[in-house]
């Protein structure tokens, strides 16, 4: 099993913790991952990250789709796996219609068909056979649409690019981690429960590597989930810690009804906790949405406690079908007791 990192929204503090980095590095992580919603973007971090580093590979967890067209995104993408000599994996993702079209000001679209164009077109563009021409639902390369010049013709990337940089998705739903199993190298899934995920996602991965038509697709498909460790003898302190981030998951992070976080929440069955969490968190009550959330969740999802207790429960994911964990942390001896764990 690899290890990884995943630092999420606070990668402009690790890029100033370069003590930090070379320990990872010397510990054996494989990546370190970074993410964007509607403050500090994910790529220019992690071009401060691989500078101070000669061996940790970077990664978008993620880059917003809605935010970069795919030009732009194969063009970062090419870059920085140029600049740090081919460590780079890109990770893409949709975010939410409260995101998309509250902060970027498009709309939220056919996320499935978005996804599938968005995946072609990088990929077309990081091959550079040709100049690149796509005839979709949501783009169309060259534009010839309303307010087009008329001027646009096929383009072909300047210098140099690697067509097989690994493109990884944020996938919940059902049709969304299918559509990944198919046409991405490996899969970012979130809030990932090794007893109740393999079965709850069985079946849509199984349908996307037979569509991808790669028999193997399977042996080489990367899962890597975010998982949040603290070390700590106060079970109670370490759930405090990740209750609010739950809470906002899965009451705050989309309308009611329209919030993957909460779907999740109830595949896995916590569907009166889902609610109710979701209720009191739209209300205003987001102590009161964080307490709702169940033990039995927290401890799923999370590997908390003293270090024994932490092995103890790491065997549930060595032997699931994770094939990466990437930590989120916020105390370095999270880090160092994962790595003298798996590594």
């Amino acid at each position: 099993m690899n290890l990884d990192i995943n630092v999420g929204y606070f990668a402009l503090m690790v890029t100033r913790q370069p003590e930090l980095l070379r320990q990872a590095e010397a510990m054996g992580y494989r990546c370190i991952w970074t993410a964007e919603a509607y403050g500090s973007d994910a790529a220019t971090p992690l071009a401060a990250i691989a500078a101070q580093t000669t061996k940790l590979e970077i990664g978008s967890g993620i880059f917003q789709m809605p935010a970069r067209t795919p030009a732009m995104t194969a063009m970062t993408a090419a870059t920085l796996d140029d600049l740090t000599g081919g460590r780079f994996r890109l990770g893409l993702g949709l975010s939410g219609p409260q995101v998309v079209e509250g902060w970027h000001g498009i709309p939220y679209g056919k996320p499935l068909t978005r996804t599938r164009e968005y995946v072609s077109i990088v990929r077309k563009i990081l091959a550079r056979e040709e100049p690149v021409v796509h005839e979709g639902v949501e783009y169309q390369i060259p534009y010839r649409g309303e307010g087009a010049t008329g001027l646009g013709k096929p383009l072909k990337l300047i210098g140099s690019a690697h067509p097989d940089i690994p493109i990884y998705l944020a996938a919940i739903g059902p049709k969304n981690v299918a559509l990944t199993a198919e046409i991405a190298d490996g899969w970012l899934p979130i809030f990932w429960s090794p007893e109740r995920a393999p079965d709850a996602y069985r079946e849509p991965l199984e349908n996307g590597f037979a569509a991808s038509g790669e028999e193997k697709k399977a042996d080489r498909f990367d899962i890597v989930p975010t998982v949040t460790v603290v070390v700590t003898d106060d079970l109670e302190a370490a759930r405090a810690q990740i209750r609010p981030q739950l809470a906002l998951y899965i009451g705050g992070m989309g309308a009611k009804g329209k919030n993957f976080y909460n779907d999740l929440t109830v595949r896995y069955g916590f569907e009166e906790a889902a609610e109710t969490i979701q209720d009191r968190y739209l209300s205003g009550d987001r102590n009161g949405a964080a307490a709702a959330v169940p033990d039995e969740l927290i401890d799923e999802v999370a590997l908390i406690g003293p270090k024994e207790r932490i092995a103890e429960r790491l065997a549930r994911w060595t032997n699931s079908s994770v094939s990466t964990i990437a930590v989120a942390a916020m105390d370095p001896e999270a880090y160092q007791v994962m790595a003298e764990l798996v590594l």
